[in-house]
């Protein structure tokens, strides 16, 4: 219970729209009452005043005492018009619009068997209002598939288009036996490099990529499969494999691989974990000629910066980290160094002494980590590919047609990411592209703006208003973590700091500190909402977040997080909606999310198809949902004024009690499910303008809700009066001009004439629709005739009160034609605006739209950078890894034995088949295989 997170309930736009606008009915409810009290105790008092002969009636009370029973009366009569069955409405259409998006063959992937999967039923039309779209980039732009491409070792450059692939090696051994797990690597020079065995450096390198890791193996007969907590470590893994360096098995304190043929067994001192403060992870192993040898991969500019020392192959292991960076790579740091005995000695007691701690301990064993992790040899870089998923350059530019802004947060390396955003087209040729110099000035330039007008009392202006340039072109911000760690903690360092780009936040106004941060946020935010697109580059899960709460916090806007890992769930959680990928890296971004899809590209069916038309259906639903409440239950206020504000009720209370459950539910629900297609499912990819009329909130609003209210108003008051003018000074010919029969002509009146604005509003019709049009008709008619039959007037006269009101009524052709021109009158007017919207006003924004020319498709853009730029290097593994399993490892707390008489022993050496017992591959990442 303690680790348990707070939960917070994710409400629609619409949602908290209704619940404000519940109140205003509330509070209009109250106004109203106590108006009609409050005439109540008048005319009380001057009926009194007028029949004086009648004042023994009042002997026990007084108008006051009147007005104040009346105003209790009016409540009770008038609370229906409260709408409480809304919300149960409400549920029913959200839950079906789910069942919609699960249903949907276009998101179905076949090659996986996973259907879209609606995991929340109350935010369905939200995904019709998304401003925003925060994404991961690795899993969910990408494949997530890794395949090891390259690697410099020495200086020296391997792999694919080095023009050694494709060959085969004379006199090579296959390490890979058939049904096991294939690596990729198919340069020749690099294998003959492995087998000739006579390059300590390579030969270190590969030694290192069979030990430095959290994998485990096992053995399944002539197969070794290997379950890895990330892709990345697998694929380094099986590199290793394929160049004749096999990780076999592990204990808690042991690693056993076969180096060319030959099974070594190396003995594992300490495993110093990864964590993305870290960026990085080591193991201290002893070989089996008593050498003791750290080994360690990481982001680059951790590793580089804990070199010995740099000389030419140094220089050119960075050539080609930007050289990998430009064709799209992740990119990896290798490096390793001796470790004397007495050093590990003193280091092992003080890290036994660490871990034994209660307090600080992650701190402590920090230290030691870094004190160990330096002096290192480089031995080379690694190069993973990752592709991108099909159909994701294509559904980033319809989301941007859509008026739809794509954010890209990934812990890749400025390079990678940069040319991942061109081959997605979320960067374009003719974009100017700033980077975190130029970012880096126009905030400052706005921020001595800002002092300036500070300093003479005046209102600081937006950095829109300062610099309407940047609306002016297209432009997209590349940043990093640190940069943007910088603007987002502000506030927190600025008594610290000093130097750029502090000197220019402080201004010697320390004490004003959370306000300046505040204020360089916002201006942050103006900037970067004023871009096409936004790439934040090296960045942590709880920047993710971070970034994705500054845009709800400054815009208001309507944000969507898409992810497919352990890493993205701070960022799934903190954004209105999010959604997971079921992808490679476990199903931990899956359960937290609202919405899982299986690959990027059916966001754009989400969005633009069901989240389109889930919020025409909504929007409509409660448009008719209102007008039918006031326009059905108003005429009891109209009533009052004829009946000496008594709180008498004009309708039946059978009909009161029926209004809102039978004769009026099935016409508005079936609004609610089925009206959609304003264009079809093709159209709303085709032409994703469409989308913004979501964006911009049209389809209901303050406006619209006083425009339906006011419609309401006058269809119940044409529906009273028509039929008091008709019933004041006329009877028909069976004489009903009594109370029972004026008030089945309003209710009838007012219900057609509701059902009919209804059937002029539906647009798509279906059988359901139109049956629940008639059954609405049925039900009145059939509770009608139950609840005014003689016979339940005998049995219950207080409660049936209406015996044959509605025979006598409506079996007079007098009433029919009152009840005919009241419907007339109702409905002349919407007959009026759909009649000039069709000739004048229609040709709107979505016919425009739809007759509108396809557009041309692009052409595509090739994988690497477009424009030469200095290095910002950062491992994309080093931040989508997922933090280590070191310690479940080294403790053995995860690790089971086959066989119960092994316990306690360690392995043979030359042993491979009995490799530990581990999971079936399908479990999720969050826990290490094996647990």
């Amino acid at each position: 219970m303690r680790n348990s997170g707070k939960i917070k309930r994710k409400k629609t736009k619409l949602d908290q729209l209704m619940d404000r606008l519940v109140i205003v009915i509330f509070l209009l409810l109250l106004a109203t009452c106590l108006g009609l009290a409050v005439a109540s105790g008048f005319w009380a008092r001057t009926f009194q005043e007028k029949h004086s002969y009648l004042a023994a009636l009042y002997q026990h009370t007084s108008p006051a005492h009147q007005a104040f029973l009346n105003f209790w009366g009016f409540t009770i009569l008038l609370s229906i018009i409260i709408p409480m069955s809304m919300y149960i409405t409400f549920e029913f259409i959200y839950l079906v619009n789910s069942c919609f998006i699960n249903w949907d063959l276009e998101m179905y992937y076949g090659a996986k068997d996973i259907p879209a999967e609606a995991r929340s039923t109350s935010l369905s039309d939200q995904l019709g209002q998304i401003q925003y779209i925060f994404s991961d980039k690795t899993g969910t732009l990408t494949q997530n598939i890794m395949s090891f491409k390259k690697c410099c070792v020495n200086g020296t450059i391997y792999g694919s288009g080095t023009g050694h692939e494709n060959k085969q090696a004379q006199g090579s051994g296959s390490w890979e036996h058939p049904g096991e797990q294939k690596s990729g690597v198919c340069d020749v020079t690099l294998l003959e490099a492995a087998q000739r065995d006579n390059d300590p450096v390579l030969r270190e390198f590969l030694r290192l990529l069979a030990l430095c890791h959290t994998v485990m193996a096992e053995d399944r007969g002539d197969q070794l499969v290997y379950q890895a907590a990330s892709p990345d470590e697998e694929a380094l893994v099986l590199a290793a494999k394929s160049l004749g360096y096999v990780f076999l098995a592990r204990t808690q304190d042991s690693i056993t691989i076969r180096e060319l043929g030959r099974t070594r067994t190396y003995e594992l001192l300490a495993m110093l974990d990864f964590n993305s403060d870290r960026k990085r992870m080591s193991v201290l192993v002893r070989d089996p000629q008593g050498r003791i040898r750290l080994y360690t991969k990481g982001a680059d500019t951790v590793i580089l910066n804990r070199l010995r020392s740099r000389g030419p192959q140094e220089s050119l292991t960075e050539r080609a980290l930007d050289r990998f960076a430009e064709e799209t790579l992740r990119t990896l740091c290798v490096a390793s160094r001796e470790v004397s005995e007495a050093e590990f000695r003193a280091w092992g007691r003080r890290h036994r002494e660490a871990a034994a701690l209660l307090g600080e301990r992650a701190r402590e064993l920090e230290r030691l980590y870094e004190e160990m992790e330096q002096n290192l040899q480089l031995l080379g870089a690694t190069a993973i590919e990752d592709k991108l998923q099909d159909g994701v350059p294509e559904t980033i530019q319809l989301l941007k047609l859509g008026n739809i802004k794509v954010w890209v947060l990934t812990g890749d390396k400025q390079e990678t990411a940069m040319n991942i955003g061109y081959a997605c087209r979320l960067l374009t040729d003719d974009m100017e592209i700033l980077e975190e110099k130029e970012v880096s000035e126009i905030l400052q330039a706005y921020w001595e703006s800002n002092n300036n007008l500070s300093g003479h009392g005046d209102t600081p202006c937006s950095l829109s208003q300062q610099h309407p340039e940047t609306l002016c072109h297209k432009r997209a911000i590349i940043i990093s973590g640190d940069f943007l760690d910088r603007i987002l903690h502000t506030g927190e360092v600025l008594k610290e700091k000093k130097g750029w780009p502090w000197q220019w936040l402080s201004c010697g106004r320390a004490e004003a500190s959370q306000d300046q941060g505040a204020l360089v946020e916002k201006a942050f935010v103006d900037l970067a909402t004023s871009c096409q697109a936004v790439i934040c580059c090296r960045v942590t899960p709880k920047q993710k977040a971070l970034m994705v709460q500054l845009v709800k916090k400054h815009e208001r806007a309507v944000t969507l997080a898409i992810g497919d890992g352990a890493n993205d769930v701070n960022m799934i959680k903190t954004a209105d909606i999010g959604v997971g990928i079921s992808g490679l890296e476990g199903l931990q971004a899956v359960q937290c999310s609202d919405y899982a899809l299986a690959q990027f590209s059916f966001l754009q069916r989400l969005l633009l198809v069901h989240g389109r038309w889930n919020y025409l259906r909504i929007c409509k639903f409660l448009r008719c949902f209102f007008y039918k409440t006031f326009a059905g239950l108003l005429a009891q206020v109209w009533f009052a004024f004829h009946s000496g504000f008594t709180a008498q009720p004009l309708y039946e209370g059978w009909f009161l009690a029926l209004y809102n459950i039978f004769y009026t539910a099935y016409p508005v629900l079936s609004v609610g499910l089925f009206e959609q297609q304003d264009v079809s499912a093709k159209k709303s990819l085709e032409f994703p303008e469409l989308y913004v009329v979501g964006q911009q909130d049209e389809l209901f609003n303050y406006r619209v809700f006083g425009v339906t209210l006011l419609h309401g108003v006058g269809t119940s008051l044409i529906s009273f009066y028509i039929t008091l003018w008709a019933f004041e000074d006329h009877v028909g010919t069976k004489v009903v001009g009594d109370y029972e029969s004026f008030s089945v002509t309003v209710a009838l009146s007012a219900l057609l004439s509701v059902l009919v604005e209804i059937v002029l509003d539906t647009q798509y019709w279906t059988v359901l629709s139109f049956l629940m049009v008639t059954a609405s008709l049925l039900l009145f008619c059939l509770f009608s005739f139950l609840t005014q039959t003689v016979d339940a007037y005998r049995i219950a006269p207080a409660i049936f009160r209406f015996p044959d009101a509605s025979w006598n009524a409506l079996t007079d052709p007098y009433v029919l034609l009152v009840v005919l021109l009241s419907l007339v009158v109702n409905t002349l007017p919407s007959l009026t605006v759909h009649a000039v919207r069709a000739t004048l006003g229609r040709a709107s924004t979505q016919q425009r739209i739809q007759l509108r020319a396809r557009r041309a498709p692009e052409p595509p853009v090739e994988l690497r950078s477009h424009v030469p730029r200095g290095s910002f290097r950062r491992s994309s593994y080093a931040f989508s890894h997922q933090e280590g399993y070191g310690g479940l490892i080294t403790r053995g707390d995860s690790l089971r034995v086959r066989d119960s008489g092994d316990k306690g022993r360690v392995r043979d050496s030359g042993d491979s088949g009995d490799s530990l017992r581990v999971r079936d591959s399908g479990d999720s990442g969050d826990s290490l295989p094996g647990v």
